[in-house]
């Protein structure tokens, strides 16, 4: 499997400037954040989370935690947990598991950014694959996804 097509399409169709980079397979945020030299600020990891009975995508830097108590509060959500990868890994039918960009816009998802990433001119995130990656300016990610950017991590 390459780049996520539904991915692809949708930034080729806006005209958005990225880099694709093929990288040694990562599984983790970290991984990949060390296979490619980027800082952990930079590379957004996607966790795909439960707020009361809705999933939802939250895209926060790789050397960051969820603070559940904090994206509980950001949300106004009742109960906020991880979800399970039987809850949503049909959602996705282009991608592997773990590899989903944050793009959840393209996936009915509403997305979650913590504000240090959003801070950042550029962001890398997994293209779809454990082997891909994508490169492109913070402020084109979020004129085509609209997320709410909040406070909800922390750095262990």
């Amino acid at each position: 499997m390459s780049i996520a097509a539904t991915l692809k399409d949708y930034l080729d169709q806006n005209g958005i400037k990225y880099t694709l980079i093929t990288h040694s397979q990562a599984f983790t945020a970290q991984e990949l954040a060390a296979s490619m030299h980027v800082p952990g600020r930079e590379l957004a990891k996607v966790v795909i989370v439960k707020l009361d009975d809705q999933l939802a995508m939250a895209v926060l830097p790789a050397h960051h935690q969820i603070d559940f108590a904090r994206l509980t509060e950001a949300t106004g959500a009742q109960r906020v947990r991880l979800a399970s990868e039987d809850e949503f890994k049909n959602l996705f039918p282009d991608c592997e598991i773990g590899a989903m960009p944050p793009f959840g816009n393209l996936y009915g998802l509403p997305v979650y950014v913590a504000r240090p990433l959003a801070e950042d001119e550029e962001i890398v995130f997994n293209a779809g694959t454990h082997r891909e990656a994508i490169r492109m300016k913070e402020a084109d990610f979020e004129r085509l996804v609209k997320p709410t950017v909040v406070d909800f991590t922390y750095v262990p």
